[in-house]
């Protein structure tokens, strides 16, 4: 078939995504009657962002429509190769905008007065946790005559590791938790600014210079090597495993909690693949003693590509997957509508009990600065969080050896 007759998008590989822009395309096409059969290609994030970015594949036509993760938002931006839909959405927006979205979901695709891409799927990071291993009578009694107090939600660090080595059971095929630890430039970097946020630390210092070497940094990292080693409260594979797989090993009944995005919470409260189905519950990201609870605020927008032989089809169908209606889709389907009409459903808070909670971590949420050389910063933090977990090399030489790296 050729290219003119179809229409091409490039999918962050993940079955909710997947299903949920299939049948986004498929109610759009019922309507519109363009004609054009869907492509729907799903890649990995590396192999995406090297299909978008590296090929320059939205420039030169091989895409109309891209998943784009809010930190390649800086880059694209700077390639030119996105459509901007500011004039668009000034002409004809779509209902309720924008105060019909959480401003957090709409300040990372502007770069000035463009609009690089409407927001697809939410969904902050949050600790996620089994309600049936928490409130179980007989676990709640051993764990208070072990340590003198409820066993609860863990509110800082030293308890979440507590926690982790207390429900820690591998003969049951049970782990304590589970890191997302697979070097993709992305897991390890979102786990090591968590850590570097609750504790009151920064990635930025008042200049706008990127910082890597503070105490705070210093105790994130000491942290992270320490329970990525400890074998008696995480999951063997960590190593090996992204935040996708990271969520399906707890959907599958094999974590007790775990730091993860909202989305898998969802899934495993709800799918009917989930061991863990009904049984799941979310509460803040633990900090350290001296921090406070943080999230983290990372997106996927839509981007129309500018090399699309099909701009104005594009346009037409991003506009249509704003409706309510297909916003709360995309929820139905496993992944997180970003519109607060859906966060309030209370059809999807009868299914979902913690669906409405989403509103308060973006209270809480902190942003990846919008820099076009974050790629390269990213690619230092992996290294340094690997450099952690695999080495004994002394973490204040890892942190300064980060700092010269960049400089």
């Amino acid at each position: 078939m050729s290219r003119s007759q179809t229409f091409r998008i490039a999918v962050r590989k993940y079955p909710p995504f997947e299903e949920t822009i299939r049948q986004q395309w498929q109610h759009f096409e019922s309507e519109a009657h363009t004609g054009l059969t869907l492509d729907l290609v799903p890649l990995d994030l590396h192999p995406l962002e090297d299909a978008l970015f590296t090929s320059k594949g939205m420039a030169t036509g091989a895409w109309d429509v891209a998943f784009i993760a809010t930190d390649w938002i800086a880059s694209m931006h700077e390639q030119q190769c996105a459509v901007d839909l500011a004039p668009l959405l000034k002409a004809n927006p779509p209902a309720d905008y924008p105060e019909g979205w959480a401003d957090s979901l709409l300040r990372l695709q502007r770069i000035g007065p463009a609009i690089l891409g409407v927001p697809f799927h939410d969904g902050p990071e949050c600790l996620i946790y089994r309600k049936d291993i928490f409130e179980d009578t007989a676990t709640q009694s051993r764990y208070l005559k072990q340590f003198g107090e409820p066993l609860a939600p863990p509110k800082t660090w030293a308890e979440f590791h507590r926690i982790a080595r207390f429900l820690h059971a591998p003969e049951k095929d049970l782990y304590g938790t589970v890191f997302a630890a697979y070097p993709d430039g992305h897991n390890t970097v979102y786990d090591f600014l968590l850590q570097l946020w609750t504790r009151g630390g920064e990635l930025i210092d008042a200049n706008g210079n990127i910082q890597f070497h503070t105490p705070a940094a210093e105790a994130a990292l000491t942290f992270y090597r320490e329970i990525i080693a400890d074998h008696h409260a995480v999951h063997p594979a960590c190593r090996n495993l992204d935040s996708v797989k990271a969520g399906l090993a707890f959907s599958a009944g094999n974590v007790a909690m775990m730091i993860n995005w909202f989305g898998f919470a969802t899934m495993a409260h709800t799918s009917s693949d989930s061991a863990v189905r009904g049984l799941v519950d979310i509460a803040p990201i633990p900090s350290a003693e001296q921090g406070s609870t943080v999230s983290l605020n990372v997106y996927w927008i839509l981007s129309i590509a500018t090399g699309s032989p099909h701009q104005q089809i594009a346009w037409q169908f991003l506009r249509h997957n704003l409706t309510p209606a297909m916003d709360k889709l995309t929820t139905t389907l496993g992944a997180i509508g970003c519109r607060k009409s859906t966060w309030r459903d209370p059809e999807v808070n009868r299914a979902i009990p913690f669906y409405h909670r989403i509103e308060q971590l973006h209270a809480n949420a902190h942003e990846i600065p919008q820099r076009s050389d974050w790629p390269r910063v990213a690619s230092i933090i992996d290294h340094l969080v690997t450099q952690a977990a695999t080495t004994s090399e002394p973490i204040p030489a890892i942190l300064a050896s980060a700092g010269l790296s960049f400089n």
